[in-house]
């Protein structure tokens, strides 16, 4: 199966729930005017994807309209389709142009941090890497036996150390590794929770110096991975860690799960942190790269914009 069939299917509940309601939407309108863009904007926000982003997608979309002389409801989802693509695009691929790359995982327990290390070694193990995990979330024993599992699946390395441990100690260790033995990119897998940022943030700031002694060459980024069945929960949890951490990118997980997966777009729009990579199921290989035109175009897969409809629509009472 193809990455773009994987995000259609990992989107099927999301694109029922929202064609069904912007389907019968665009079919109940005769006229491309204020009202139906306001019925617009209402369904956008019932739909997760937020107030401030709804209105936005929704005065972009009257702008094309007016301007483009709309006169045809698929026209408009054409339109909302580019829009959506645009809103969510930039700086969407991993940065691992120096080697070894160091990736940082953060992220609330639950929310799929550790499956999401074992299936990204994977995966870049597919591309030929030579990957080393790091087991820093030293504060519970069944997360870092989770992560050996996961990384015996992957077939990659892992740096372990006790239940306790000096999460620093651990990265010192898997650092030093990296140097010795020539990989490609080190995963490091941070403890999670969110329960007082400045402890967050002096963590973070421990590991990001030892790193950047050991590897000061090295590509960075650090990974914020959010469930996206918490709705517009995510966007508060993104909220909460930017303020802690630098993150230069986030993973949504569970997006087959949910009928909330649109929470991409205001995660992007409102606090400009680009969806670098998306879960769309549960098997070691549906981790994919996310792909903003992919993801637009699935969103809206397969909805009848014409049944029901009598007459062709009007521009004329846009204002």
């Amino acid at each position: 199966m193809g990455l773009f069939e994987k995000l259609k299917n990992g989107l099927k509940k999301t694109t029922d729930s929202l064609a069904g309601k912007i389907g019968e939407l665009f079919r109940g309108y005769k006229k491309i005017d204020d009202e139906f863009f306001d019925e617009l904007e209402e369904t956008l926000i019932t739909a997760d994807l937020g107030a401030e982003t709804a209105v936005e997608i929704c005065d972009r979309l009257r702008e094309r309209a007016k301007q483009d002389k709309m006169s045809d409801t698929g026209e408009v989802m054409t339109a909302m389709k580019e829009i959506i693509s645009q809103m969510i695009s930039g700086n969407n691929q991993l940065d691992l142009s120096s080697s070894p790359a160091v990736i940082t995982m953060i992220g609330v327990n639950g929310a799929g941090k550790t499956t999401t290390v074992g299936k990204l070694s994977a995966n870049l193990k597919a591309q030929g890497k030579k990957v080393l995990v790091a087991a820093a979330d030293v504060f519970r024993a069944a997360a870092i036996d989770q992560l050996n599992v996961w990384t015996d699946r992957a077939g990659v390395d892992i740096v372990k150390r006790e239940e306790g441990s000096d999460p620093a100690a651990v990265v010192y260790d898997a650092c030093t590794k990296c140097l010795a033995e020539n990989y490609d990119v080190l995963i490091i897998d941070t403890a999670g929770r969110l329960h007082n940022k400045k402890n967050l943030m002096e963590e973070l700031k421990k590991i990001n110096r030892i790193t950047m002694q050991k590897l000061p060459n090295s590509s960075r980024e650090t990974l914020l991975v959010l469930d996206a069945t918490t709705g517009q929960n995510a966007v508060n949890q993104a909220r909460l860690f930017k303020e802690a951490a630098d993150i230069s990118g986030i993973v949504l997980t569970k997006l087959d799960g949910t009928a909330k997966g649109g929470i991409i777009i205001p995660i992007r729009n409102e606090l400009d942190i680009p969806v670098k990579l998306v879960g769309v199921g549960e098997k070691i290989d549906d981790l994919q790269p996310f792909i903003p035109e992919d993801y637009a175009e699935a969103l809206f897969e397969g909805m009848d914009l014409t049944a029901e409809k009598t007459e062709t629509a009007d521009t004329e009472e846009i204002q």
